[in-house]
């Protein structure tokens, strides 16, 4: 059927330009509207920061996001640096960074420094890695010294406690020959939830009643300090230094009363207090007619975690629990050189990267006594050393193919080893081809046309080689020493649609062949663990507009549209028949309305999303959990209290609500019987939050 969804959604973002044609007069673009910015030749859409001003943007960020039809994808998180993933440069420049990229750049950045924002298509930057449409920002090198802040507090209604401390500051400056930007950021959260679980039987009766309390939070702090050196002759660099301390707390207590059996409460507390840190420096220059960049990571992180289970009984009984502690300490180092140069029309790029990745965890598993005191029980597989050591090589070259097309070529292979350290198990060496081709197509200075495919190689969690059990799902996922990184061979195409003053339509279609996919694979005769499926397809479509509504009257109002549809298979390693990719994503809508008022300062706007999931896959259970059917949110603005854009917001007043749906066996699916039904419909009620953000 997705298929069937996919074509629909191509032809729907097609024929949208058809419809709204005869409304076009002439080439020349139409006035006020962000389209409206000038163009200049057939290989860049320029937009001006004239073209933003009925938003009133405080930073590049707050310019960036009202591009047309422009999705901002951030950096794949892949091991190492690799190449260029995130779709955003800053004056031509990748930011090869972990630390949030050109996106968490562009939000400190502010907008008067904008001098212009260009989308641009991937094949012609010589950028390897990139595909689509590109946003570079162009920055003024004579920016003045000022700084930002946004204060972004939250309340919900039920459950949680507010959330009044997240925000962000900064401040950016010059000195000669040094640019510098602090910053202090808290990336708070709050989730909550609450409500009743039914649990039946097979034949559907009732045989549990459960009201359940879920209470998370988290305070991440980030003191971060970047400095740009514009050095001796040709070479410049830059250095950021940055330290976090997070606490995330969290607790889940539910009152449990089985059908003729004795009542209890169950109370899981979680804590988890860290400190992570990271160094990131780059340094270029000139070299033999091209020039040489050398970039260093370090990254380091302390995570303590513990998780406490314990079970009270209204009999008097005494109280039985578990607890997991888990101590870990997570590092990555990466070196990196690249060497460009041009000779005619030919961009050339190569690149050699040496990353280095740990994961020590010292895990421990306590049984509560009668004493109510915790005794540790036996553990060994929660406990070890992974490491990966990995070295890649690249050469990439990029060409226009006349003056309506671009390709690039990168091509080459990464070479690395898996071991377990403190353990007998010998390290896992592999080699691995990878590369890409990517074309752009400009036929008109209406429509673009990108094409891609690439070989990939995946992400892996090194967690998932040692064992972590689900206090709260009850259930133990051994570790996986054998577990290896997926590859895939991926085909993605991308139309764009210039609409005139009507606006921007986009449409991308996609497909990856998966090797050696991540899922849960049966360990013995009834364990289970994180591994390795032999094959698995995923293929989809997402379509993207921007309407402009000033050809209908109602001048400074928009409508911004996305959808995706996705399908995907797998064998099912206890079947053998194909199922979706467990927890894959199968759908997702999300629909905004902005009205900026002409001549005056307010805003106003509303707007609903829509998002579903496949189901999980266990070997002991089958499970699906939603929020929904959608979520709404309402907002009013102004643009100049006091110099300050205040946003005041309310959402889910459609009450969108929790739900969960589980399956439970007597052992192995398929092989046993169902043990138990699980429902969860439960209240998240509405959250009220408040924007303030401005310049100094």
């Amino acid at each position: 059927m997705i298929r069937h969804l996919a074509s629909s959604v191509a032809l729907a973002a097609l024929a949208t330009p058809a419809f709204v044609a005869a409304q076009e007069s002439g080439d020349a673009p139409p006035p006020g509207a962000l389209v409206a910015a000038a163009e200049t030749g057939a290989a860049k859409l320029v937009y001006t920061p004239a073209d933003f001003a009925r938003f009133s943007p405080k930073t590049a960020y707050d310019m960036l996001v009202q591009i047309p039809s422009f999705t901002i994808r951030g950096a794949e998180q892949e091991r190492g640096l690799g190449q260029a993933s995130e779709n955003v440069l800053i004056n031509s420049q990748r930011i090869a960074n972990k630390q949030g990229g050109a996106i968490d750049e562009l939000r400190k950045i502010p907008a008067g420094n904008v001098v212009r924002i260009e989308i641009v298509d991937a094949a012609s930057l010589g950028i390897a890695g990139l595909s689509g449409q590109v946003a570079n920002i162009v920055l003024s090198e004579t920016g003045k010294a000022s700084g930002q802040f946004e204060w972004n507090p939250d309340i919900r209604a039920h459950y949680a406690k507010p959330n009044l401390f997240r925000g962000n500051i900064s401040y950016s400056g010059k000195s000669g020959w040094l640019d510098y930007n602090l910053s202090v950021k808290n990336q708070t959260g709050r989730g909550a939830f609450g409500g009743p679980i039914v649990i039946t039987d097979s034949l559907g009766n009732v045989t549990e009643t459960r009201e359940q309390v879920l209470h998370n939070e988290s305070e991440l702090v980030t003191f971060q300090g970047k400095f740009g050196i514009d050095g001796p002759g040709t070479s410049e660099g830059n250095l950021t230094l940055a330290y976090t301390p997070y606490w995330a707390p969290g607790y889940n207590r539910e009152r449990r009363m089985p059908v003729g059996g004795v009542a209890f409460t169950r109370q899981t507390d979680t804590t988890l207090d860290g400190w992570y840190y990271d160094i990131n420096g780059d340094v270029a220059f000139d070299v033999a007619g091209g020039r040489l960049k050398l970039i260093g990571l370090r990254h380091y992180d302390v995570e303590p975690l513990d998780i406490e289970q314990v079970n009270t009984y209204d009999d008097g009984r005494p109280d039985d629990g578990i607890r997991f502690l888990r101590d870990s300490r997570i590092a990555e180092t990466v070196f990196r050189a690249e060497y460009g140069t041009k000779i005619g029309q030919n961009d050339w790029q190569v690149s050699l990267e040496r990353a280095y990745n740990s994961l020590d965890q010292r895990g421990g598993l306590f049984v509560l006594d009668t004493d109510g005191e915790f005794d540790e029980v036996p553990f060994p597989e929660g406990s070890g050393h992974v490491t990966e050591t990995r070295y890649e090589g690249m050469a990439s070259w990029s060409r226009p193919l006349g003056a309506k097309a671009d390709i690039q070529v990168a091509a080459g292979a990464e070479v690395s080893k898996l071991a377990r350290i403190d353990g007998d198990i010998p390290p896992r060496q592999f080699f691995r081809p990878k590369g890409s081709v990517v074309l752009g197509w400009r036929p008109s200075e209406a429509w673009d046309l990108n094409l891609r495919l690439r070989r990939r190689v995946g992400q892996i969690s090194f967690y998932d080689f040692l064992a972590q059990p689900n206090l709260q799902q009850e259930r133990e996922n051994s570790g996986n020493p054998d577990l290896v990184p997926p590859q895939s061979w991926e085909v993605e195409t991308e139309i764009g649609k210039s609409l005139g003053a009507w606006g921007k339509t986009r449409v991308r279609l996609y497909h990856h062949w998966i090797e050696d996919i991540v899922d849960i694979i049966p360990i013995g005769e009834d364990g289970e663990a994180v591994g390795n499926l032999p094959r698995a397809r995923r293929y989809g479509a997402e379509w993207t507009n921007t309407f402009q509504l000033e050809p209908i009257g109602i001048k400074g109002a928009k409508i911004d549209l996305s959808m995706e549809l996705r399908d995907s298979r797998v064998r099912d390693p206890l079947s053998g028949e194909q199922r979706p990719i467990s927890g894959e994503l199968k759908r997702s809508v999300n629909f905004n309305f902005r009205h900026d008022i002409p001549n005056s300062d307010w805003a106003y706007g509303f707007g609903a999303e829509h998002f579903r999931s496949e189901k999980g896959f266990y070997l002991t259970e089958i499970n699906e959990s939603w929020e929904g059917p959608a979520f709404d949110w309402w907002f009013i603005e102004h643009k100049d209290v006091f110099g300050m854009t205040v946003q005041a917001q309310v959402s889910n007043l459609t009450n969108a609500r929790h739900r969960f749906e589980r399956t439970v066996f007597d052992g192995r699916r398929l092989r046993d019987p169902v043990l138990y039904l699980q429902s969860n419909d439960q209240l998240i009620g509405p959250i009220f939050r408040l924007t303030v953000k401005g310049s100094f």
